[in-house]
């Protein structure tokens, strides 16, 4: 009887031992999955983009429309001087950047109340305008649409379209405003997404104001005005969000310093 019972205790001991060891082998199947099965964790990253070609005496200068004009709705002319810089040609490291690049060349960007920006690739274009009013940044951007980050390369001004008679913004305060990344990314334009903003009347620094950018929700610091990008995403809709605060992480006060966007990677 003893002898008995010993069997069926030591029955059970291997029994359960064995169905222990199955299950803990089932689950480390389950989580490495089958040969034909890639399990991919999404790790998204900013790093600063290595040094691109300057062009420290690039000029735009803004001829219309003028500071404060009174325009009517409609399409309204745009003018410009570019000295020491070569709208439409292609910057010369395009090729091997490795991000979205315009096959038609340097432009100017146009954001207009920190929009989505308007590329246009000649010194003088139409645009429409709406009835209100505008704050409207234009900067010099190379042909992968990175800005020139140098007094000489932007101009800032308002105006107001129709019958808006809106007070203007303080445009002496810190500003940011919005560039990239912007709309569909298609095949190997997915694999490194330019983040590129435009800072008015600050600078970053660790210990002052900084750029605290946000892309699906994972929190990233920035502490240097540079062009940084953006990778690990998978296919599908992303969001960045962006806001310039002070050492304490506060954001600044303006119209301008906190954006939210939505862009799109796509396989073809």
């Amino acid at each position: 009887m003893k002898r008995t019972l010993l069997h069926s205790i030591l029955g059970l001991a291997l029994f359960s031992f064995y169905a222990c060891d199955s299950s803990k082998k089932d689950d480390e199947k389950e989580a490495v999955g089958d040969e034909n099965t890639e399990i991919v964790k999404e790790e998204i990253t900013i790093e600063k983009i290595a040094e691109t070609p300057d062009f420290p005496d690039a000029i735009i200068e803004q001829n219309e429309p003028a500071e404060g004009a009174k325009l009517q709705a409609g399409m309204n002319k745009f003018s410009y001087e570019v000295t020491n810089y070569e709208l439409s040609a292609q910057t010369i490291d395009a090729d091997v950047r490795k991000c979205a690049n315009s096959p038609d060349g340097q432009h100017i960007h146009l954001i207009l109340n920190n929009e989505p920006y308007t590329p246009y690739y000649d010194a003088e274009f139409e645009h429409e305008l709406e009835e209100g009013h505008y704050v409207a940044l234009s900067f010099l951007s190379r042909s992968y649409h990175e800005s020139l980050k140098q007094y000489d390369a932007y101009v800032l001004r308002q105006f107001n379209v129709g019958d808006s008679d809106e007070e203007d913004v303080d445009l002496s305060t810190p500003h940011m405003f919005y560039s990239r990344p912007k709309g569909e990314y298609v095949g190997e334009d997915t694999q490194r997404i330019l983040l590129d903003f435009y800072l008015i009347n600050t600078d970053l620094s660790p210990d002052g104001n900084r750029v605290r950018a946000k892309v699906d929700g994972e929190e990233f610091m920035i502490t240097s005005w540079e062009p940084y990008a953006i990778e690990g995403l998978s296919m599908g809709e992303h969001t960045v969000e962006l806001e310039l605060v002070d050492n304490e992480g506060n954001v600044i006060d303006g119209p301008f310093n906190s954006v939210e966007r939505t862009f799109t990677l796509k396989e073809e």
